[in-house]
């Protein structure tokens, strides 16, 4: 079973509306769960304690979960992205994490990999990037992102989810990807240039999965 995982019901609309009418749902504190017939669409709230969470019990709810899908939207962090694309992940790192003083490097949670990385995505027919997704409780704004891009130069984009979800895919030995959207640009850039409506965006991340799911078979 395929495990996809929003942060918001907004970025798991377009999953939901495949699912039959009368598809099972189970919720849990403040998570939900869709039950379709080869996938699970996992709502599990923002911020990386609930990307943990709410992964780690999508992985015990579904019927054999071989993969799981961080599926969304996420903020621009590379100087070369653009909105509307597709954020590609190749590993995922915690970009607040830092226990440096005691020689682990930047990123990395003690007595746990330096990141996490995904399972490679071939070449989408679609707009995209490819490179390391970075993760916190924080946004990155006009105030710190230079700080960012200084301490992960590879990184193409950030979101509040997606390194506590391979976390948790790492420690379950189940692979993961994601195929998140860029809504907006980090940075002070403003104006309508530089963000995209959610939806819309959410979207595009639905297009990018389910091409993904149909080029793996």
């Amino acid at each position: 079973m395929i495990i996809i995982q929003c942060a918001m019901e907004m970025e798991a609309a377009p999953f939901l509306a495949e699912l039959p009418s009368d598809h099972k749902v189970e919720t849990i504190g403040n998570q939900q769960f869709h039950f379709g017939v080869d996938k699970l669409v996992a709502i599990t709230g923002i911020g990386l304690a609930n990307a943990a969470a709410g992964t780690a019990r999508a992985l015990m709810l579904a019927d054999d979960p071989e993969l799981v899908i961080a599926a969304g939207t996420c903020g621009g962090l590379h100087v070369d992205i653009q909105v509307g694309e597709i954020a590609v992940a190749t590993n995922a790192i915690y970009s607040m994490a830092d226990a440096t003083a005691f020689g682990y490097e930047p990123g990395q949670v003690p007595g746990m990999p330096v990141s996490y990385n995904a399972l490679t995505v071939p070449t989408l027919d679609r707009p995209h990037k490819t490179g390391r997704i970075v993760s916190a409780d924080a946004f990155i704004t006009a105030a710190n992102v230079e700080q960012a891009r200084g301490r992960f130069p590879e990184a193409i984009a950030t979101d509040m989810e997606t390194a506590a979800m391979a976390q948790t895919c790492y420690a379950a030995g189940v692979p993961w990807v994601s195929l998140r959207a860029v809504s907006d640009l980090c940075g002070p850039q403003a104006g309508q240039d530089f963000h995209i409506d959610g939806e819309l965006a959410a979207e595009h991340s639905f297009t990018a999965a389910q091409a993904f799911l149909q080029a793996r078979g």
